[in-house]
């Protein structure tokens, strides 16, 4: 029979190669034996083939007529198609060499064009010999054994084996999936070499998170692609325990890459797609997801004009602000459901600076921060919100249209007043004023209105304050490269035009009755009055009873201050200890800018007083150094998670305190060593108490889980951070840190 080869090809040397090329190649080529799994007969086959083409071509007189018909001896190639969803690009009708040889060195030629790189072509000749049933006689003798049999097997997988790992290197996932796949399927059937079915199922997981990105990448058309993409999604999600869940799926990304695998995909899915996934997630229950959730249906319910949406964003954000601050997120939506005075409540209890500083600028001349918090909520949605969804990337955010849109006034309508006071606004009426059936100006189109009017230096257009969006991110691993460094994030794929949302009715809302205040409790009710009368009269009668209840309150007053004192150095030493692991108040404290940035630091001792006073740069560094020796102590083997309240403030001291509480939960601890070059120190010129400090900081972590060096959680890391300081009562504290 006739095979696509020629003897320099079966050597792997050029047509121009030297006696010594010759001799060489054919060395190597004989040393260079298949895998393990052949047979012998696949073995000897693969042997003669090699000795007949250094036999011929080491002998100049028969390479020399070799040569001469070299070139005569080409022909189209006819082969059987390939296996359905693998498509063979090469010009299968190319001219090619080929070589007549025996039925016995067919497995042999098999397995070199193999070696060779020619996956297709093997897939293609060997395939029609494994339906027994369609076999001309011819192809019967080929196949004379079982173990020539099964040597043809092995060669198509290992064929599909390696011409999926081809494609996955090009960047085609999906079409790798499918030649792993077909192998796969054909071990299956015939029952052999589970080891090499081992190795295919291996790298289709491993594959799973570059389908997933490119199955969603397709355009909004390709519904049945897109589909596949979520459900790929959603099985590793289910297969993880979730987005920050610690099993093992199979797909080689640690928990910190495939967070940042899921920044990634998010600008990728629909405000839709990303609703439906994240709120099934968030009922696991997971913080992160919950945040995800918040802003797929803060985006969507704004850009849709689906206020029903927001409302369920508001209600997941008081189960988050159980544990983070998450209040500036809680007014914006406050503010998008008209509740203004709970939206001012909200701003009086947040801490975040630059946000609440830029929202007090821009309300400057109000007598509230409405005016502000109404810009802050349009670059909010604009710069933080929309950019991470392919359908509302290109959306502008305009608090005046949602409010005049007549579906958000009617839903608006329905919510109960926060007050008996209607006209809360303090508004000049304008000539466009949105007017409600029942012939009011509606809380939204007022809302509007102060937008406009209220804003300093041009409002919503003019601003110059900006509001920094997430970083982007780089990749998911390619396959030769497949560990991300800790400290980068993730990117987001382009950008894409999208159609304009269509809007959808929102479910009815029934009427509740208005809450009534309740009355307010007197002081001293009648009977306490009455009381306090008698033991007036009464009290001259006896001073020695006086002074025994003198001496009694007293003693109650010393045992009660004693039970405090006591409580409060137990929660100084031990931390707060009402949480429940597994409850929801023990989901990670996670931002969306910072979802995937893991941020530590550390180095040597503890310096006393290094946060006291005035703040130079050898203080900032003595601040840092304290906050890294307090970390390494806390994080540590001996757990002194109590120093933490020396050093942190504000949510970044809960969320360290979780993180060590974490640690010391699953027995495990972390040993650290630093370097530490403060590279600038700035003051804010309107708040003498508040500092940054950019840092270079060199971190070596070494991480122990029961006792055990744990590799996966150990790195090296260079750093570039920036520490966010507030003074409070005479000591400099680090209240937000991030990696630059």
């Amino acid at each position: 029979m006739r095979i696509p080869l020629d003897y320099y090809r079966i050597l792997g040397v050029s047509i121009q190669a030297t006696a010594s090329q010759l001799g060489q190649a054919y060395h190597d080529r004989a040393l260079q034996l298949p895998r393990r799994e052949y047979s012998d007969i696949a073995i000897n086959s693969r042997k003669q083939l090699l000795d007949e083409a250094y036999s011929i071509l080491s002998d100049g007189e028969r390479r020399s007529e070799y040569d001469a018909s070299f070139l005569a001896k080409t022909q189209p190639l006819s082969t059987q198609p390939l296996p359905q969803d693998m498509a063979w690009e090469s010009e299968r009708n190319a001219p090619t060499a080929w070589l007549e040889i025996n039925n016995e060195q067919f497995i042999g030629a098999l397995s070199i064009l193999q070696e060779l790189g020619e996956y297709e072509l093997v897939i293609s000749l060997g395939n029609p010999l494994l339906d027994r049933e369609n076999l001309t006689p011819e192809q019967e003798r080929l196949i004379s054994s079982e173990l020539v049999h099964a040597d043809i097997v092995l060669t198509i997988a290992l064929a599909c084996l390696e011409l999926g790992r081809e494609q996955w290197q090009q960047g085609q996932s999906e079409r790798a999936a499918a030649s792993g796949k077909v192998g796969q399927d054909l071990l299956l059937r015939e029952g052999l070499f589970p080891n090499i079915r081992g190795e295919i199922q291996a790298d289709i997981y491993k594959l799973r998170p570059y389908r997933v990105l490119e199955l969603l990448s397709h355009d909004e058309s390709a519904i049945s692609d897109r589909l596949k993409g979520v459900q790929l999604l959603q099985e590793m999600l289910q297969e993880r325990g979730g987005i920050d869940g610690s099993n093992d799926d199979r797909s080689g990304l640690s928990v910190d890459d495939f967070l940042r695998f899921i920044q990634q995909i998010r600008g990728y899915l629909t405000a839709a797609e990303q609703q439906e996934i994240f709120e099934l997630e968030a009922r696991r229950p997971s913080a992160v997801a919950t945040y995800l959730a918040v802003y797929a249906l803060v985006g969507r319910g704004f850009a849709q004009f689906q206020p029903y949406l927001i409302t369920r964003a508001k209600e997941m954000l008081q189960v988050l602000g159980r544990r983070q601050d998450v209040y500036l997120e809680q007014a914006v939506c406050a503010l998008l459901l008209g509740q203004t005075e709970e939206a001012s409540r909200a701003l009086e209890l947040s801490q975040e600076y630059e946000p609440l500083a830029f929202i007090r600028e821009h309300s400057q001349g109000s007598p509230d921060l409405l005016p502000g918090l109404c810009l802050y909520g349009e670059r909010w949605l604009q710069t933080e919100v929309f950019p991470h969804f392919r359908d509302l990337s290109e959306l502008r955010a305009s608090l005046k249209d949602y409010f005049a849109d007549e579906q958000v006034q009617s839903y608006l309508e329905q919510l109960p007043s926060e007050t008996d006071n209607p006209d809360r606004w303090s508004v000049v009426e304008p000539a466009t004023a949105s007017i409600s059936p029942s012939g009011q100006r509606t809380v939204g189109a007022m809302a509007a209105e102060r937008t406009l009017q209220e804003t300093p230096s041009g409002r919503a257009a003019a601003g110059t304050a900006t509001l920094t969006p997430p970083q982007k991110t780089e990749g998911i691993p390619s396959p030769s490269n497949r560990s991300a460094s800790r400290s980068r994030n993730v990117s987001r794929g382009e950008s894409r035009s999208t159609p304009t949302a269509q809007r959808q009715p929102a479910p009815p809302l029934p009427r509740r009755r208005r809450e009534q205040p309740e009355e307010e409790e007197t002081s001293n009710p009648p009977v306490a009055r009455r009381s306090n009368r008698r033991r007036s009269r009464s009290s001259g009668n006896s001073s020695q009873l006086l002074r025994f209840l003198i001496l009694g309150a007293g003693g109650i007053a010393a045992i009660l201050i004693l039970w405090l004192a006591i409580g409060y150095v137990l929660r100084a030493l031990f931390g707060e200890t009402d949480s429940v692991p597994g409850s929801e108040a023990n989901q990670p404290v996670i931002s969306v800018e910072a979802l995937m940035v893991v941020i530590s630091q550390a180095t040597e001792e503890i310096a006393p007083n290094a946060a006291l006073g005035d703040l130079s740069e050898e203080g900032a560094r003595r601040v840092v150094e304290t906050w890294l020796s307090v970390k390494k102590a806390a994080l540590g083997k001996d757990r002194q998670i109590a120093l933490l309240d020396s050093i942190l403030a504000d949510r970044t001291l809960r969320t360290w305190r979780d993180t060590a509480e974490s640690l010391q939960q699953e027995n495990a601890y972390r040993e650290y060593e630093h370097e530490v070059r403060v590279e600038n120190v700035d003051f804010n010129p309107d708040n003498p108490d508040v500092a940054r400090v950019d840092v270079a900081v060199r971190e070596i972590a070494k991480a122990f889980r029961g006792g055990q060096p744990d590799a996966s959680q150990s790195y090296d890391d260079n750093l570039r951070v920036r520490y966010e300081l507030v003074r409070q009562n005479d000591l400099w504290r680090i209240r937000s840190m991030t990696v630059l």
